[in-house]
């Protein structure tokens, strides 16, 4: 699948996957710091932002779908940073081509399995609930999905999926329905006993728990290399919640200055 992409910087190629009901736009802040030194690709992951929509939606079609862009681009052995969803597609890439990539950074998610989280249904539910022929304005749809989802923050991040397609119709560019009918397969393990031997960096939200003191025993079994960060105070979405803090642990890792 070709998929739509931001393209920022010149130099050693660098990829941003973005997590479930994210876009490349989430990342555009790190990405362009990161281009005062690399070439970095934002790509829309299949059924999110600006991709084409698919029945299709597992980890092999993404991790298809990533192979496709480092092969159309050309890209030699380029550096992958994915944020949860985005991190398993990174993971898994890694296991399995590790002489395409360079090193590898995985922002708030482990290798093993999650249990499905009701966050995410109730997301998916709140917009599917949306009847686009009823409602012409933002405000409308906000006040709709307001009903589920309490959280303004959480609701702000999901109206960021809105557009218009028409001058008194509004969509949404993330196919909810074809992730609500795979959203089992997001929570996917990554179960193979391939290594990533390369450079690799591990991003936990100080106040996530999606990798907890168990985890770096069991990410060192397939990503033996593994180094271990912390973002303090952080949710889930580290990158929204600080993202100066986060580039400079990229910057670290990838040995450039990246200064908020």
């Amino acid at each position: 699948m070709k998929l739509f992409y931001r393209k920022f910087g010149e130099g050693k190629p660098v990829i941003i996957l973005h997590g479930i009901f994210g876009i490349s736009d989430n990342w555009v802040t790190i990405g362009r710091r990161l281009a005062e030194k690399f070439e970095v690709y934002i790509p829309d992951q299949r059924n999110h932002g600006q991709s084409p929509h698919s029945a299709a939606f597992n980890y092999f079609a993404l991790v298809d779908d990533l192979f496709e862009l480092i092969n159309d681009h050309q890209l030699i052995n380029p550096t992958l940073i994915g944020h949860s969803m985005g991190g398993k597609v990174a993971m898994k890439f890694c296991l399995e081509n590790p002489g395409r990539v360079d090193k590898l950074i995985v922002v708030d998610i482990s290798t093993r399995a999650y249990p499905a989280r009701q966050e995410h249904m109730t997301i998916l539910n709140a917009m599917l609930s949306v009847d686009f022929d009823q409602v012409e304005t933002r405000e409308e749809v906000e006040e709709i999905i307001a009903k589920q989802i309490q959280s303004k923050r959480i609701r702000m991040f999901i109206l960021k999926n809105l557009y218009r397609i028409g001058k008194n119709r509004l969509a949404w560019r993330l196919n909810a329905e074809a992730i609500y009918n795979n959203i089992e397969n997001v929570f996917e393990g990554v179960d193979t006993p391939f290594t990533f031997e390369k450079p690799t960096l591990f991003v936990k939200g100080g106040a996530s728990k999606y990798i907890d003191e168990n985890d770096p025993k069991l990410i060192l079994k397939n990503f033996p290399s593994a180094r271990f960060k912390t973002v303090e105070n952080a949710s889930h979405w580290v990158h929204a919640d600080n993202p100066g803090k986060l580039c400079e642990i990229f910057s670290e890792f990838l040995e450039k200055e990246c200064i908020l």
